[in-house]
């Protein structure tokens, strides 16, 4: 069959300001509790309430001894902000920028936004040899 007209054209785009992407999450939303598969985003909030069910705070509070004092965050919310970025994916230090003001993150850490990325390596260059035998006990304590 042959076809009449430009065949090397491009799809025409809606013009800024119409109708956005039919697949945003609303408070009309439907959601399946029966599902299994939750996006990483959509699947922060329950993580970070087991985690705090499980009592992880007075946890962390309580096993890891830091002599510095950190200003910026807590010590319990740079080591929450850590295994919350792990959850999401991002297995690298350098990738909390892209989370830097993500709502439902700086949501459940209570801050307006993520310290630059300097700050976590600050943080992390201040702990002693010994914070290594504390992070395993925690480990312990939440299997």
């Amino acid at each position: 069959m042959v076809t009449q007209g430009n065949q090397h054209t491009r799809p025409r785009r809606s013009p800024p300001g119409s109708e956005g992407p039919a697949n945003k999450i609303g408070a009309g939303t439907p959601h399946d509790f029966e599902g299994k598969n939750l996006t990483a985003y959509g699947g922060l909030l329950p993580v970070a309430t087991l985690l705090e069910k499980l009592g992880f705070q007075r946890l962390v509070e309580e096993t890891l001894r830091v002599k510095r004092i950190t200003r910026v965050m807590s010590l319990y919310q740079f080591v929450l902000a850590m295994v919350l970025a792990l959850y999401v994916g991002f297995s690298r230090l350098n990738h909390l920028r892209f989370l830097e003001r993500e709502p439902m993150l700086v949501g459940i850490l209570k801050v307006l936004h993520l310290p630059p990325q300097c700050t976590f390596w600050r943080f992390l260059a201040s702990l002693h040899l010994g914070i290594a035998q504390q992070l395993l006990e925690v480990q312990r304590h939440m299997r």
